[in-house]
């Protein structure tokens, strides 16, 4: 027999399940919009780094059944999940950089001009932005976000960011694991980013990008050893081009996500 973790498509079942209880919290303050926000591909070797981020107000209801972080998902249920997780929340949208931006000026501001795209998406900009870990990426600007083309593929249509006012941020560690709005923002991240190298991968198959979405799988290490990279790679990572040992081989794909 199946697993109770198995059938309810969770990989594990250690972490609690999220809430609204930091939501509801700030919502008490007197705030009329509060944000979840959260990043997948952070670790990838290819592809844009992607900001998820979903909204809610007084009269949001509670976040529906099944949501988790991201990466304690399978496939399947976070596709099941993210036409309910829209449904469900106020206002919601995801931003990118390219990893042609990676490459320009660094993760943390490609994370900070992912989220700033995710902001210009939405309707009206959220009073307070829950963000996961301890570090606010998102509003301490590091470069200035105006020399960015926004005909970017990743950014068509989106306002320069420069121009998104930034709410105030409110850092929690393992928020993706405790507020239902930075996990629900974690999925609808999640599926559009593996969306976008699964349109990717017929153009470049060695790299197996529709399984692995551009993350260090040992396919797509042996295509980059095999190939080079590609223009979609993180060409200022230190990219596993040439056999390594053990331990650089395992921080290669520890972080494999899928």
């Amino acid at each position: 027999m199946a697993s109770t973790a198995a059938a309810r498509g969770v990989r594990g079942e250690t972490s609690p399940t999220p809430s609204l209880r930091t939501e509801r919290g700030l919502l008490r303050t007197g705030v009329r919009l509060v944000a979840g926000m959260d990043e997948v591909g952070r670790g990838a070797l290819a592809g844009p780094v992607s900001v998820g981020i979903v909204v809610i107000d007084q009269a949001s209801r509670t976040a529906p059944t099944g949501i988790k972080d991201s990466k304690l998902l399978t496939p399947a249920v976070r596709q099941r999940l993210a036409p309910r997780i829209e449904r469900w929340a106020l206002d919601h949208a995801v931003g990118h950089a390219s990893a042609a931006e990676i490459d320009e000026v660094g993760i943390i501001a490609a994370l900070r001009l992912a989220g700033r795209r995710a902001l210009s998406h939405l309707t009206e900009v959220p009073d307070v932005v829950v963000l996961d870990g301890n570090h606010d990426w998102l509003s301490t600007p590091a470069v200035d976000l105006t020399l960015f083309d926004t005909s970017d593929p990743y950014a068509t249509g989106t306002p320069p960011p420069a121009e998104v006012t930034c709410p105030p941020v409110h850092t929690i560690v393992k928020a993706d694991r405790r507020c239902a709005t930075v996990a629900a923002a974690s999925v609808l991240a999640k599926c559009e980013r593996d969306g976008l190298m699964r349109q990717l991968a017929p153009d470049f198959p060695s790299y197996q990008w529709d399984s692995n979405k551009g993350y260090g799988s040992l396919e797509h290490i042996d295509a980059l050893r095999a190939h080079g990279p590609s223009p979609w790679h993180r060409q200022s990572w230190r990219l596993p081009l040439r056999e390594c040992s053990a331990d650089v081989e395992a921080s290669c794909t520890e972080e494999v996500v899928v």
